[in-house]
């Protein structure tokens, strides 16, 4: 592994053009346990398109589906976003080791034009959350033959 991230992001990360996630050139340096927010903050999602649909998979481990939220804003953006707490502490517990991360997260993807909007559906398991957003069937451009006199 090395030491220096790539400057042009991951491996086999795919360039997304429509994804309103800013490029952060510090992502994939590691982050001590004790910035929190931005260990959550940076909830993984994937993206993939089939013939039928968009899928979206968000790894929102150990959340119920009460403490997640998606929602469409402005007719084409996919809202993402949730909050994990963080457990109370008793005042008789000794605490060994905190890493599991608390606060809130976010993500945003902007849709394209052939994308169902009124059809969306969201799902849980095993903390994994999965929206399917339904295309649009694209119309095949009619060809029609024109006879060539003379």
């Amino acid at each position: 592994m090395s030491l220096i991230p790539s400057v042009f992001g991951r491996r086999g990360s795919v360039f997304d053009p429509l994804s309103l996630d800013l490029w952060d050139p510090f992502r994939d340096w590691p982050v001590s346990s004790s910035d929190e927010a931005s260990q959550l903050a940076a909830t993984k999602v994937d993206w993939r398109e089939t013939p039928e649909a968009h899928v979206f998979k968000a790894d929102v481990p150990g959340l119920k589906k009460e403490e997640v939220k998606v929602e469409v804003e402005d007719d084409n953006v996919l809202q993402i976003s949730g909050e994990r707490t963080r457990e109370k502490e008793e005042k008789n517990d000794t605490w060994h080791r905190l890493e599991r991360s608390s606060g809130k997260f976010f993500r945003r993807f902007r849709l394209p034009e052939n994308a169902k909007m009124d059809q969306i559906k969201a799902s849980m398991e095993n903390g994994v959350l999965t929206v399917t957003v339904p295309k649009e069937e694209v119309k095949k451009p009619e060809v029609k033959a024109i006879e060539i006199s003379g």
